[in-house]
C-alpha cells in the first residue's frame, strides 16, 4: 500500500467493488455446490437402480447350497502319536 492516505471516495470505491467481487465469489460458490449435490444425486440414483437390478435378479434365481466348511474331521494335525 502507499503511504499516501486515500480520500473518501475512494475509499468508497474500494468498498464497492470488494463488495461486488465477494457477492460474484459467492454466486459461484453457490453454483458449485449446486453442481455437486446433483452430481451426488445422480451418482446416488445410479447406484440405487443398480441395487435394485441385482435384489430383482438375485429374487429371480435360487441360493445355491453352500457346502459347510470346517466339517473336516481330522486335518492331519493334532492327535497322532510318534
Amino acid at each position: 500500500m502507499s503511504d499516501e492516505e486515500k480520500s473518501a471516495a475512494e475509499l468508497k470505491e474500494i468498498r464497492l467493488n470488494r463488495k461486488l467481487a465477494q457477492n460474484a465469489e459467492g454466486i459461484k460458490a453457490m453454483a458449485d455446490i449446486a453442481a455437486a449435490d446433483l452430481a451426488i444425486r445422480k451418482r446416488t440414483a445410479h447406484l440405487r437402480a443398480l441395487r435394485l437390478a441385482k435384489e430383482a435378479a438375485d429374487r429371480d434365481k435360487p441360493a445355491e447350497p453352500r457346502s459347510k466348511a470346517g466339517s473336516k474331521k481330522n486335518s492331519g494335525k493334532g492327535n497322532r502319536l510318534e
